[in-house]
């Protein structure tokens, strides 16, 4: 079984930062793409960013500039550092991850609340 978890959402005013933390462990040879999501209420899931095993890295065009996308494959980690926030970036943010011989597995969300 594979678990990933979320840490790192909260509260912040606009113009502020967070930064978000995924960690992926149990049955792991290794991680292909992982990536970060959103959720805003009454919305459809979307991509916020993804990186490849080898760094390569995908924004969605309303957060490039502001988010950075990174991992460290040691520890089947990936982080979302997040700047000059947006009330429009409020949202449940989902992690997930492409686990080598096995599928994609999602985290539980963490919460983004972005105020005015």
């Amino acid at each position: 079984q594979v678990q990933l978890v979320e840490t790192g959402g909260g509260l912040v005013q606009a113009g502020g930062s967070l930064r978000l933390s995924c960690a992926a462990s149990g049955y792991i040879f290794g991680i292909n793409t992982m990536g970060w999501y959103r959720q805003a209420p009454g919305q459809e899931r979307e991509l916020v960013a993804t990186i490849t095993s080898g760094g390569a890295t995908n924004y969605a065009d309303s957060v490039k500039g502001r988010f950075t996308v990174s991992r460290d494959n040691a520890k089947n980690t990936v982080y979302l550092q997040m700047n000059s926030l947006k009330p429009e970036d409020t949202a449940v943010y989902y992690c997930n991850a492409n686990v080598i011989g096995r599928r994609t597995y999602w985290g539980q969300g963490t919460q983004v609340t972005v105020s005015s």
